[in-house]
């Protein structure tokens, strides 16, 4: 099974493809909708992209970005390709960060220029680039950034790579790879309040299970 799969192409075959799938708000007031449609065939571009990179089943994604759509499709690319997807909280620090890349063995992270909150504009990749130099042992061989407020920020070259370039030519499909129940999904930290962030593992076929349940 695949989770990405149950998410997008189930609806868009069942004949709900330009039925809105996201409705995004952001902190502008600006709304953005985003069909079925549209979503499957950003997932498919982005899993593409990460596939052409070397990132393949099994694989971990760290995802440190805002509440965007980039960061749903981000998430249903890693699912797609099966690689395992851990979200960090924006607001978390750089030392954080480095904590989450080395226990899950991160090949790749997924991250942005900066955020905006409250009018504000808060740089993200900065700590991006202060958390893989504190994480000397890091595995990490991609950061795709996504650009957010078009700010300049600094990019390592043959590491760092945009997003809008990376998506660029890829096509709008993209087989998905079929996993067992008990493929990991995703990781989620604990916060480390009281010590080491433990990272919890959800299962593809418990995940939508779940949903499943849930949404009945």
């Amino acid at each position: 099974l695949n989770v990405s799969y149950n998410c997008l192409d189930r609806q868009v075959e069942a004949g709900k493809g330009d039925k809105v799938a996201l409705i995004f708000e952001a902190d502008d007031g600006k709304v953005t909708k985003v069909t079925y449609k549209d979503l499957l065939a950003r997932t498919a571009k982005f899993a593409n992209a990460l596939r052409a990179k070397g990132i393949k089943k099994g694989d971990r994604v760290l995802i440190y970005v805002a509440m965007s759509v980039e960061g749903i499709v981000a998430m249903q690319a890693c699912a797609r390709i099966g690689a395992i997807h851990s979200v960090v909280f924006g607001g978390f620090s750089a030392k954080s960060l480095e904590e989450r890349i080395l226990d899950a063995g991160a090949s790749a992270v997924i991250t942005m220029d900066e955020q905006c909150r409250g009018g504000k504009s808060i740089p993200l990749k900065p700590a991006v680039d202060e958390a893989l130099n504190l994480a000397a042992d890091h595995q990490v061989k991609t950061v795709v950034v996504i650009k957010r407020t078009g700010n300049a920020c600094n990019m390592v070259a043959g590491r760092d790579v945009w997003y809008h370039e990376l998506v660029a030519d890829q096509s709008e499909t993209c087989e998905p790879e079929w996993v067992e129940a008990e493929h990991p999904l995703f990781l989620l930290y604990t916060s480390g309040s009281t010590g080491k962030p433990k990272g919890v593992q959800h299962s593809t076929g418990g995940y939508l299970l779940h949903a499943a349940l849930t949404t009945k």
